[in-house]
Order: C-alpha cells, then sequence, then structure tokens
C-alpha cells in the first residue's frame, strides 16, 4: 500500500499541543520558526514515504540474517540509511557543538515519527542512535563527547543500549557482565569488558562504519543490585587519536533472534571480551551507571510511545483504503439492494473511526509530552516534572494503542487481514513488541503509581487532573474522567497499600491516558473551530468528538479495577491458581 505522511494532523499537534511557537520564543530553540517546522514536516515526510516506506514489505518477507558474523539487511536499506545521513535527519535535536541543529525534542519526534510509520523496522536504528547521543551528552566526559558525538549526530556511526542478560531483565541489578580497570599499557585507564547481553536492537549490521554500543557491567567489588551498576562505551571498531577507525573491539554478534515481526531490525545476542580483550571507556561515575543509563531510557520510553502512534497511522491508512475498494452486501435497511463499500456499513465505520480516533489521541499526547520536555530543558521545572509524569502515559497507552488499532485493522479486512500477503498482519505482528521493550507497560504503571504519584509532593499528577477538569468543564464525559483520576490519586496517596496501588496501576494508568488525550484532542477541536488548519475541520470534529463522547466514558469505566485494591488477585492461593 502506498504511505501518505499525516503532515497536517502532525503540524497541528506541534503547534497546539507542543506549542511550538512559544519554544520558538525561547532563544535556544529561536530557529524553530513556522517556516522551518513546516520545512521539516513535510520534508521528512515525502522522505519517509519515498525512501524507507517500500522497505517496509520486503523487510518484513526477508528480514535480517546473520551469515559468518556478519548481519545483512535486504537489497536496498544501505543506500535508504545513507540517504538518511546525507540529508542531516539524525542530527534535527542534536547539540549544534557536535554538528547538530539543535531544534527542539518535539521536531526529533516528528522525524521519527514518519520515519517509523513508513517502517517501524528500519526506525529502530536512529532511534536508537537518539539516545545513545542524549547519554553521552549528559553524562559522558568532554573526552569522550569529542571523539564520538560528531559521528553519531551525523548518523556515520549508530549507537545501542546494552542492558538486558538472560537472567538479567527489568531486574537490570542482577546482571553480571564485568569490567575489569586496565592499570598499564597503551589502554591503561580503560576496562577490559566481559559478559553477553541478549535483545540488543541493531547490535550489528553493516550500514555504518563503526557502532557505539554502551554497555552496562559491574566493577570489581561493586555493591550488589543497581547500587553496583556503571556504564561503559564499548566501540565494534576502536577510534584512534585522529578519529579515524582502528581494528576491530573483541565484541561480536553471537545471534539474532527470531521474532513475531521488526523483522528487519536485527535483535541480537552480543558476546563481549571471547578473548579478554574488549576495551571500554567508563561513562560517568563509577557504580552510577543506571542513572546514565536512564537518561537514554527515558527518551527510549517516549520514542516507543511513537512507535504506537506510528503503527496506528500506518495501520489505520490500510485499513480506510481497503474499507473503500472492498464492495460487499448492501447497505442495511436501504431502498438500493446493491452492494457497497464497506467503508458505507455501520459497524466498519465505527472501526475506521475508532482507529483515527485513538491514533490523533495517541499523536496528541505524544506531542504534548515532548513539548513539556523541551520546556524542561529551557529550564521550566513545572514542565520537567509534567514530563515526567506524562512518559510512562505515552509509553504504556501510546503501544497499548498500536495494538488495538492494529488489530482493528485486521478485523476491517476480515479474512484478508489474516492473510498475510494483504500487510495488514505485518502492522499487528510489528505492533506487538512496544508494549514489551523500555520496561514493560506493567512497570510503566507501576512507575506512575510510586515514584510518579509523589512527585513535587504529588502536585505533578493532581496539578494535570485539575487542568484537565478546568479546561473541561463544558465537556461533561471528561470532567468526569479527570475527577475520577483526581480521586483515585488521592486514594492510592492516602489510603492504599502498596500492593492496592500496584493492583491498580494499569486501569489508572489507561484512565489518566485518556483523560490526558482527550482534552489535549479538545484544545485541537477549539483551534480549529477558531480557523486554524481549515483543511481539518470537517475530520477533526468527528474525530474529536468520537474520542470525547466513547472512548472518554469507556476510561471512565475502569474505575473499579483502579480500586479494587491487591486482595481479590490473591484471594485464590498460587497452588489452586496453578490448578
Amino acid at each position: 500500500m502506498t504511505y501518505t505522511p499525516a503532515t497536517q494532523d502532525q503540524l497541528l499537534a506541534i503547534r497546539v499541543n507542543a506549542g511550538i511557537e512559544e519554544l520558538a520564543r525561547s532563544e535556544k530553540f529561536a530557529a524553530a520558526e513556522p517556516d522551518m517546522v513546516e520545512a521539516i514536516v513535510e520534508g521528512v515526510g515525502q522522505f519517509a514515504a519515498g525512501e524507507f516506506a517500500p522497505l517496509n514489505r520486503v523487510g518484513d518477507l526477508e528480514g535480517a540474517k546473520l551469515e559468518n558474523g556478519v548481519v545483512r539487511l535486504p537489497d536496498g536499506y544501505a543506500e535508504a540509511y545513507a540517504e538518511y545521513v546525507e540529508q542531516g535527519w539524525n542530527a534535527i535535536a542534536s547539540p549544534a557543538e557536535f554538528g547538530g541543529q539543535g531544534l527542539p525534542f518535539t521536531l526529533a519526534c516528528n522525524v521519527l515519527e514518519n520515519l517509523g510509520t513508513a517502517n517501524m523496522a528500519f526506525n529502530l536504528l536512529p532511534m536508537l542512535s537518539v539516545g545513545a547521543i542524549e547519554a553521552l551528552e549528559h553524562h559522558g566526559a568532554d573526552e569522550l563527547q569529542q571523539k564520538y558525538l560528531p559521528d553519531l549526530v551525523s548518523g556515520k556511526w549508530s549507537g545501542t543500549m546494552n542492558l538486558t542478560e538472560p537472567q538479567a531483565g527489568s531486574d537490570v541489578g542482577a546482571l553480571r557482565a564485568t569490567a575489569t580497570p586496565i592499570a598499564e599499557g597503551e589502554q591503561a585507564g580503560k576496562f577490559l569488558i566481559k559478559g553477553q547481553k541478549i535483545y540488543i536492537t541493531w547490535g550489528e549490521h553493516e550500514l555504518v562504519e563503526n557502532i557505539i554500543h554502551l554497555v552496562l557491567a559491574r566493577l570489581p567489588d561493586a555493591p550488589e543490585g543497581s547500587r553496583g551498576i556503571s556504564l561503559f562505551v564499548v566501540p565494534k571498531y576502536h577510534v584512534k587519536g585522529d578519529g579515524s577507525l582502528g581494528a576491530r573491539n573483541d565484541v561480536r554478534c553471537v545471534s539474532i533472534e527470531h521474532k513475531l515481526g521488526i523483522n528487519a531490525s536485527p535483535t541480537c545476542v552480543m558476546s563481549y571480551g571471547d578473548n579478554d580483550e574488549c576495551i571500554g571507556e567508563l561513562v560517568g561515575a563509577e557504580n552510577r551507571g543506571l542513572a546514565a543509563m536512564f537518561t537514554m531510557m527515558n527518551n527510549a520510553r517516549i520514542n516507543v510511545g511513537n512507535q504506537g502512534v506510528q503503527i496506528s497511522e500506518r495501520a489505520t491508512q490500510q485499513a480506510m483504503d481497503y474499507a473503500k475498494e472492498r464492495v460487499q452486501s448492501a447497505r442495511a435497511g436501504s431502498a438500493d439492494k446493491n452492494p457497497v463499500s464497506i467503508i458505507e456499513h455501520p459497524d466498519v465505520r465505527r472501526m475506521l473511526l475508532r482507529m483515527k480516533a485513538l491514533t490523533e489521541g495517541s499523536r496528541a499526547l505524544l506531542y504534548y509530552t515532548a513539548g513539556q520536555v523541551d520546556r524542561g530543558v529551557l529550564g521550566d521545572e513545572a514542565a520537567k516534572a509534567r514530563g515526567e509524569v506524562l512518559t510512562p502515559l505515552i509509553k504504556a497507552w501510546g503501544t497499548d494503542i498500536g495494538i488495538e488499532v492494529a488489530s482493528l485493522g485486521i478485523q476491517v479486512h476480515g479474512g484478508m487481514g489474516f492473510v498475510e500477503e494483504t500487510g495488514a498482519a505485518q502492522h499487528w505482528r510489528d505492533s506487538r513488541i512496544a508494549p514489551i521493550y523500555e520496561g514493560t507497560n506493567g512497570i510503566q504503571a507501576a512507575d506512575l503509581v510510586t515514584r510518579k504519584l509523589g512527585l513535587d509532593n504529588g502536585e505533578a499528577l493532581i496539578g494535570l487532573t485539575k487542568e484537565i477538569a478546568r479546561d473541561a468543564s463544558d465537556e461533561p464525559a471528561l470532567f468526569a474522567l479527570a475527577g475520577d483520576c483526581a480521586a483515585i490519586a488521592k486514594w492510592m496517596r492516602e489510603d492504599a497499600s502498596l500492593d492496592d496501588r500496584l493492583a491498580g496501576s494499569v486501569p489508572f494508568c489507561t484512565m489518566l491516558s485518556v483523560a490526558t488525550a482527550g482534552w489535549q484532542l479538545l484544545k485541537q477541536l477549539r483551534a480549529v473551530e477558531n480557523g486554524e488548519a481549515p483543511g481539518l475541520a470537517k475530520t477533526k470534529t468527528a474525530s474529536v468528538r468520537f474520542f470525547l463522547d466513547r472512548i472518554v466514558p469507556e476510561a471512565s469505566g475502569l474505575k473499579a479495577a483502579a480500586t479494587a485494591g491487591a486482595k481479590p488477585l490473591y484471594d485464590l492461593d498460587t497452588a489452586s491458581l496453578l490448578g
């Protein structure tokens, strides 16, 4: 199918939800003027449609293959990535001192949205590099930044994140990879890295000249658990003093996983130090690696939420095209008994409008989150805290929406949706990883009801519900949902046990996400009613009303689950549960 970038809806979200014009009034983001913003959004959309989208299907069918230690991608991937680097898309929000454009994170989100809608698996390559850049920018010593950032920023090199080990998934503190200080010789001051990491996205490939791995490992005599983890930069090829590449480091890809989806994204098992010669350099302070890695992970969590938006947009477009072309049965109750396009049937129309409303709602939440992150960078502490509250919402709800919309897309196709040849099934298969990686959605919800619930003495989250209620005084369903969220947050803080909070965390996360997305869609609707984006007026009114009148009331129905407490989960002992 052809992919058409959602340029106008993206621009509306960037203006209304991210507030790009306000950001551009700051000295740091002064270059983000309307003409520049439109040029970026339109330009990357055209690039994604022309270069990344045509490779989506072949990437799914052929996938990545490991041959003699080298990961090979289908024909066309190397050329498309080279063009991506040549056009400078990797550098949008990176620091200017290392060759970046220094534009808002909001616009980097838009680059990734377009690339990922065109080809989700391929887009994971630049997505991981963006996170590596941020980790080194915030935690790397000047020498490391000068050595690695220019080529990471340009996209000439790519970056990875190495946390997981076979025995250490979400419990990162259980990792066993080691880092031994080198006391003498040419590599004195560096470390010998040894261990194995799994699920390393784009851990090996030939599209770039060098791959810069950020690896969590444990120093000798380090404290147990997460307090004893350090972060190291481990290049695939050693980098000489003049910036040129030296010999291959002692790091290799042992195997790649055979997965449900994202087949063109090599998910690697990486082995470090098989010959006891893997050299790494410390990033930040000893035993403070988790803090440095979380800089990268928080960035990645928003970008994974973005993937939910991406797959929703692609699945919706394909379902719309199919429903328009597929002719089946007469319209019920019509005097005309001739078969019509299935888009005319009420239930198909319901599914399509739901897909559209959920996609636009998750996009509105994405750009609202990005705008708060940008304000945090400018020194707005309240916005920074708000961004921290929003991060688990966009990651968890955004990716849940990706699955729901992709599944509805299959349903719209009927039996043909279950047949791989149409491509609808690929969207669902690709979407299914997003609620799992970068912290499962259950972990996101747990973060919301523990750390984020108490942020700024509770005001960061409660203040959000108050603001939604204040703006939604003329929308009864949204006003009620905001009130429900505030009441649940108060109960969780004042009366609920930790188990009670965790038991209700997922429904509460969904409720707050829907309330926030609905609020941001309401802002879009008011902007459109005031004459902004006139081309969207009719369709935006329909999708926002669907969201506010149908999806918002559904979310209020989760209040009972959010407040039921943990006891019912344990009324059945483990042995009885297992049967």
